[in-house]
């Protein structure tokens, strides 16, 4: 997983639409939204098994067959399911990508370009994350720097599956995919620490397992 660091920072408090609503996925989950600027945010990391078109996203535990991985699968951290109703599940990026699409009917899976707007509208890289993390300490560890969910996107820490197969930084890390490619082997990522303010525009393997979030059409 490599950093980049993205250009942009600006210096603005915004004031947070309170606007929250519902959106079911196709298998049938219900997840909390919450409007930020102008963009409609799931307010929870999607936990669907299943594309839009009801063919089933393969759950892969068995680390070498998770490595040899160039088609969409899915994980859950530590294959520990009580994990799923907190943090969702962990995708790699073929099943972000794939035709039959990821997110409920009406939403996508966020774009580079999404993931912009909703840092920019935030106040940028230096003080976004602060209000995109979920506030307190019962998910993230201690001491969680400038957490305040103001948005009310409650991002929680997920971790992450490395491309050997390996769950790590469950409570230290959040890290979502966008739909947005940056070459053969790695995509768009960002990128919350608990003991940081900050959010990194970043770039992760494509074999990897980690968070989604999808926005509204």
């Amino acid at each position: 997983m490599s950093l980049v660091f993205s250009l942009f920072s600006c210096d603005k408090n915004p004031t947070v639409s309170t606007d929250t609503d519902t959106v079911t996925d196709i298998d049938g989950n219900v997840y909390n939204t919450v409007k930020i600027g102008n963009q409609w945010w799931m307010a929870e990391n999607l936990r669907v098994t299943h594309y839009r078109n009801n063919d089933p996203i393969p759950q892969v535990i068995e680390n070498t067959s998770w490595n040899n991985l160039n088609t969409g699968a899915f994980c859950i951290y530590g294959n520990d399911d009580s994990n799923v109703d907190i943090y969702g599940n962990l995708y790699n990026f073929y099943a972000v990508n794939d035709d039959r699409n990821i997110a409920p009917d009406g939403w996508h899976v966020a774009k580079a370009v999404d993931w912009n707007m909703l840092v920019t509208f935030l106040g940028g890289t230096d003080v976004a994350g602060g209000s995109i993390k979920e506030a307190g300490t019962t998910h993230w560890w201690s001491p969680n720097n400038g957490a305040t969910n103001e948005s009310g996107f409650t991002a929680l820490p997920g971790g992450y599956r490395n491309a050997v197969g390996t769950y790590l930084a469950l409570g230290v890390a959040g890290i979502w995919w966008t739909s947005t490619s940056f070459d053969i082997d790695n995509a768009s990522t960002w990128h919350l620490d608990y003991m940081y303010f900050w959010i990194l525009h970043t770039t992760t393997d494509k074999q990897e397992g980690i968070s989604i979030r999808c926005v509204k059409d």
